[in-house]
């Protein structure tokens, strides 16, 4: 099971960057990146809310769940040097 991050298709309907966006909620730019890409484990629900707000959604439509037997396509992991020379 995972839960999916939307914010990037939110945010590409209402036409707004990650800049625009993170000034107008006060949340960092790269922090809004992470939720964007779903590299964040955890969100709290005032950020969540703020999004909402901003964004005049509701939490469904930025997350979504998926259970085991659902193909989700994943994201490549950067590969770092040391993970490189774990491989060989």
């Amino acid at each position: 099971m995972q839960i999916i991050s939307r914010l990037d298709r939110v945010m590409a309907d209402r036409k707004m960057s990650v800049n625009e966006l993170s000034e107008r909620i006060d949340i960092s730019p790269v922090n809004i990146s992470r939720i964007r890409t779903g590299r964040v484990k955890a969100i709290r629900f005032s950020t969540l809310m703020k999004l909402c707000d901003e964004l005049d959604c509701q939490p469904g439509d930025l997350l979504e769940f998926t259970r085991d037997d659902t193909v989700v396509p994943q994201r490549r992991r950067r590969t770092t040097k040391k993970d490189a020379s774990d491989e060989a």
